[in-house]
């Protein structure tokens, strides 16, 4: 079972660096960088400190979405223990953050879908990545 933890955090890791790279460059895929530029304007109107004043300006938010997920993905995948925990953390805020724009913007539930596996899955190395590394006292 560690085995397929170690491998799940590895490919989510990689998956996040990737989608963070796409969003910071167009030379990945262009048409998927525009296209993300183009939602984030859409995020910016639903960011969730709107309420307490705080607007992003769409292509800032964009580039600190992306340079969070390179290197917390990065993090995530090659990291030492502490830093995946950390990077782990930082990419569930993420992913709820995610979501909560996506229904925010009352955007069918199927666009929700990547967000939703990606928290599960990181919800799922936090809890099942804690209980393989605890040992017994009289062991």
């Amino acid at each position: 079972m560690a085995l397929v933890l170690r491998i799940v955090r590895w490919v989510l890791g990689l998956f996040f660096l990737l989608t963070g790279a796409v969003k910071l460059s167009d030379h990945i895929s262009a048409e998927v960088h525009r296209q993300m530029r183009s939602q984030f304007m859409q995020f910016a109107e639903v960011f969730p400190l709107k309420e307490f004043g705080y607007r992003p300006e769409p292509e800032q938010y964009l580039t600190v979405v992306g340079w969070i997920e390179v290197v917390a993905g990065l993090l995530l995948a090659l990291g030492p223990q502490l830093l995946q925990e950390i990077s782990n953390f930082v990419l569930t805020v993420i992913m709820i953050g995610a979501i909560y724009t996506l229904l925010a913007l009352k955007e069918p539930l199927a666009m929700c879908t990547t967000a939703t596996v990606c928290l599960g899955l990181l919800l799922l190395l936090n809890i099942r990545g804690r209980e393989w590394k605890v040992k017994p006292k009289f062991q």
